[in-house]
């Protein structure tokens, strides 16, 4: 199977402080790779290290090619970011929401199909298309970045600390929902605090610690791993 991401000796500092440390990992077609830790360790810096928005070094490559070196020009390569804190246009609708993730795209049948295909995933999104984004639950608007995300047809989604200040029961429908997106043929990478939750979906996944990668493995070997089990998930 190729390799959709790459990366190698990946650094990245605010300032003087040295955040990501040399990171290296992979990321093939059609998984789901949850990278998890601690707050602060680095996890949303390692994404935003990968949209273009914050300066890096080392190599990075996406479908076979060297990542682009702008945000716009990676959004548009495929590379699509689900930002923590979610970041709508508040004072837009819910459908205005979805269609700007298409901004780059041609309009006509095929972003009409593939905003009726959200619906399909997202329900309430479509229950609630014309209402202000801004005005809805916490749960909802994770749904529709989500959802805007998609409309950007993305190779590979970056989901950044999705479970964020949701109840557990909005959080397990968002988990099955990124099931359901990895199963229509979109490779997902998802940093998670939530350890136990990323741990529940993922085929494989990388500890991170202090800007660097402590461990890697399948989703279930890390799971019942003591080390693991330990530091995040309480037993």
């Amino acid at each position: 199977m190729s390799v959709l991401l790459a990366v190698a000796e990946l650094r990245a500092r605010y300032g003087e402080a040295e955040v990501l440390k040399g990171i290296s990992f992979d990321i093939q077609p059609g998984e789901i790779v949850a990278l998890v830790g601690s707050n602060g360790v680095g996890k949303t810096t390692l994404l935003r290290s990968l949209s273009r928005l914050i300066p890096s070094s080392g190599r990075i490559e996406f479908a076979g090619r060297p990542l682009p070196a702008t945000p716009d020009a990676v959004f548009a390569s495929g590379l699509v970011q689900v930002p923590e804190g979610r970041q709508l246009f508040d004072r837009m609708s819910v459908e205005d929401n979805l269609l700007m993730g298409a901004y780059r795209r041609e309009g006509g049948p095929t972003v009409q199909a593939d905003l009726a295909r959200v619906y399909e995933l997202f329900p309430i999104l479509k229950d609630r298309r014309k209402q202000l984004a801004g005005s809805m639950s916490g749960g909802e608007q994770q749904m529709c970045a989500l959802a805007r995300g998609l409309m950007a047809a993305p190779k590979l989604l970056l989901v950044d600390e999705m479970s964020l200040g949701l109840a557990p029961v909005i959080v397990e429908r968002l988990l099955d929902i990124l099931t359901t997106i990895r199963e229509q043929g979109v490779t997902v990478f998802m940093a998670e605090q939530d350890v136990h939750s990323a741990l529940s979906i993922a085929d494989r996944a990388y500890v991170l610690a202090q800007g660097q990668v402590v461990l890697q493995g399948s989703a279930a070997e890390l799971l019942h791993d003591p080390e693991v089990q330990r530091a995040y998930l309480g037993f």
